[in-house]
């Protein structure tokens, strides 16, 4: 029973825990204006800029912390918190943005293993939940047995896909917090900010492979279990 408790409320602590770091870290620096009074648009532009980087648009999307590098249509996606403000946040989620779009340009390999993970895992998630409660319904009869290794197997995928994600997230990371200095866009005594903000944001990643593994790990002793009835 307590295996079970670990296996269920753990990664679900863990994961409240990460949300609300990243909300309470971004909250707290995107009220912190930085010195040069650069949009985080611009420095986003910057980065790609000194990368090499001209075909890349940017654009600015609704919602908070919706984010995202598009590597198919080369879209830089800001949400306008982002796209417009000077805060540390949000030049730190904006060049953070920019260095998925480097490791794009300089075929950065574990990006392309998550790009190519990517069709295979939407599917598992579109499938993962439905045969896995299906499975676990049916266990006792064999297509319940059948259902449950689909799912192990989509589960599978997906904790390949979050294992893939964590390098990725942490080098584009890297490489953001290294240009915004480099460049001078923010001064080494405001990187604090920028470092809480992108940390935090890095701890959610890490939440969702854990649970995607401890959820994986759930399957498997349901059919390590069935097999020894």
């Amino acid at each position: 029973m307590l295996i079970w408790i670990i296996l269920i409320i753990v990664p679900m602590l863990f994961g409240l825990y990460a949300q609300m770091k990243i909300r309470s870290a971004y909250a707290r620096n995107v009220e912190i204006p930085s010195r040069g009074q650069i949009r985080g648009s611009e420095a986003a532009a910057a980065v790609m800029q000194s990368a090499g980087i001209s075909d890349v648009e940017i654009v600015e999307v609704e919602g908070e912390l919706t984010d995202h590098y598009d590597p198919i249509n080369k879209r830089l996606a800001l949400s306008s918190p982002n796209y417009h403000g000077t805060s540390l946040a949000a030049l730190g989620v904006a060049a953070h943005e920019a260095g998925h779009a480097i490791q794009h340009k300089v075929g950065y390999a574990m990006m392309t293993v998550r790009q190519s993970l990517a069709p295979a895992t939407q599917i598992a998630a579109g499938v993962s939940n439905f045969v896995m409660i299906a499975g676990i319904f049916l266990l006792s009869t064999a297509i319940g047995g059948t259902l449950l290794m689909v799912g192990a197997v989509a589960l599978a995928v997906i904790c390949l896909f979050q294992f893939v994600t964590l390098p990725v997230e942490f080098d584009a990371s890297r490489r953001a917090k290294a240009e915004l200095v480099r460049l001078g866009i923010v001064g080494d005594d405001e990187m604090s900010g920028v470092h809480e903000t992108l940390d935090a944001a890095a701890l959610t990643y890490v939440a969702a492979f854990v649970a995607a593994l401890v959820s994986l790990l759930h399957i498997l002793m349901m059919l390590s279990g069935r097999r020894d009835d």
